[in-house]
């Protein structure tokens, strides 16, 4: 069938198809960066945090005894619960993956680095990888003598004073790429601290949307304030038994504290990201409900020109275009303005995802997000059109006659 009736006709209606090819691209890019935003909540999701995640449970611990030293209540603390049945290690620590307690280093490699790596440092007890599952990919735990001593000063105060740290794999990479990281050293504070150990993966306590999530250090430094979280390794199986014996064994050795937060570290996950997935089935609902939109107004217009054109369609018959003809007709009429929509839609998409960018430090749009969307519209467009285009191609040739 020749093109000339269908882009007469297409310019006929310039502002019915103005407004459709606008409603079309506003779909394409929205539909493009909330199916970007859900890909990317969901990859994080789905990421390893790096510890033994069914086989922990945790608690908080907030001294309220005053002029009691933390330290020595850790280790009292620590014995009592290394000793319960079903323990197989445990350890003080001041940071976990998922608990939003972060404290962030601006990492170096040069001394006064001018462009740091910020990563987060975890502190906690000998024992501390043991416990949380830790995969060592090379090099070796902290030895003894690398604790900095109970009597001297921990966390920000004793960063000077480490010798030796381990660090994430994605750290090490970053920090040194293509190089062995081990013996080398890096800078968190003033003074220089040698890599001893790499692990595969550990999260940092809060999640963003740049590429540094698995940005973390370890230090041979205790948690030395009155506020620390303890965490049991044990079986999966004996997690809750473990989970409420351990909170009658801390009140039971000091009454004097506010426990909070005991829960398994699947329940602090699950906790961590119960809004992103409130907000992917939002995003999903919003994405749904603008595509039917769009496909209402598809079949909409194409019902409405099957009953303008029922005569011209009529002739059309009569002259010798078949029913695929009338019927293709509409299909190739619906993807060009499908198809201007989403030329439309692939600026706007962009032009969205920099303001996202801008404003609430959204990632770049992955750009097979884009061929995906127009894709989806082509098929939504077809599917839209399909009705309408069959009850055109059903018009017999009679109804050339008609008035």
């Amino acid at each position: 069938m020749s093109r000339s009736p269908m882009l007469a006709s297409l310019t006929r209606h310039k502002l019915t198809v103005l407004l459709l090819v606008l409603q079309v691209g506003l779909t394409c890019a929205i539909v493009c960066n909330v199916a970007a935003m859900i890909g990317h909540r969901t990859t994080q999701m789905r990421l390893p945090s790096g510890v033994a995640e069914n086989e922990l449970v945790l608690l908080e611990s907030i001294s309220v005894a005053a002029g009691e030293d933390p330290l020595v209540r850790h280790d009292a603390d620590l014995a009592a619960l290394r000793a319960m049945p079903g323990v197989r290690s445990v350890a003080a620590v001041d940071a976990l993956p998922f608990n939003g307690t972060n404290w962030s280093n601006g990492i170096a490699t040069t001394p006064n680095g001018s462009t740091p790596l910020a990563a987060t440092a975890f502190n906690g007890t000998p024992g501390e990888l043991a416990t949380l599952g830790l995969r060592l990919v090379a090099g070796r735990d902290f030895l003894a003598d690398e604790y900095l001593p109970v009597d001297s000063a921990h966390d920000w105060a004793g960063i000077n004073r480490v010798p030796s740290t381990i660090v994430t794999h994605a750290l090490a990479e970053q920090l040194f790429p293509g190089q062995d990281p081990l013996g080398k050293l890096i800078y968190p504070g003033n003074g220089p601290i040698r890599i001893v150990g790499v692990v595969e993966h550990l999260l940092r306590p809060g999640l963003d949307e740049t590429a540094g999530n698995e940005y973390a250090t370890l230090f041979p430094m205790l948690p030395d304030s009155a506020n620390v979280t303890y965490v049991l390794r044990t079986a999966p199986q004996d997690r809750e038994r473990v989970l409420k014996r351990a909170a009658d064994v801390l009140t039971a050795l000091s009454s004097q504290r506010v426990l909070r937060h005991a829960q398994t570290f699947a329940e602090l996950r699950d906790d961590y990201f119960r809004r992103d997935r409130t907000m992917i089935v939002l995003l999903l609902a919003a994405a749904t409900g603008l595509l039917l939109v769009t496909a209402a107004g598809i079949a909409g217009l194409a019902s409405f020109w099957v009953q303008q054109r029922g005569r011209s369609i009529g002739i059309r018959r009569a002259v010798g275009a078949t029913r695929q003809d009338i019927l293709r007709y509409f299909q190739i009429e619906n993807f060009l303005i499908v198809s201007a929509g989403i030329a439309l839609g692939v600026v706007l998409a962009y032009a969205m995802n920099l303001l996202l960018m801008e404003r609430y430090a959204l990632q770049r749009l992955p750009w097979f997000y884009l061929p995906l969307g127009a894709v989806s519209l082509w098929l939504l467009g077809q599917l839209a059109v399909l009705g309408p285009a069959l009850r055109a191609a059903a018009v017999p040739p009679v109804a050339a006659t008609r008035g």
